[in-house]
């Protein structure tokens, strides 16, 4: 599915995220990644086959 070289991470690949944007729609808060993951602003994903990872982002340390 990947035409670069070297190929990006696959869907399945822990590090998916690392695949090329194909297209980018900052103002609706999603991209589209080489690999096929439509990856959201709050880093949460969808998986070519429906799967959804919910997001992940690093825990804010409280004050």
């Amino acid at each position: 599915m990947c035409p670069h070289d070297p190929a990006c991470p696959s869907a399945e690949a822990p590090d998916r995220e690392a695949a090329r944007t194909l297209a980018a729609h900052p103002e609706q808060g999603w991209s589209l990644l080489c690999n096929g993951v439509v990856l959201f602003e709050d880093t949460g994903e969808l998986l070519p086959g429906g799967t959804v990872i919910a997001p992940h982002r690093p825990a804010v340390g409280a004050a």
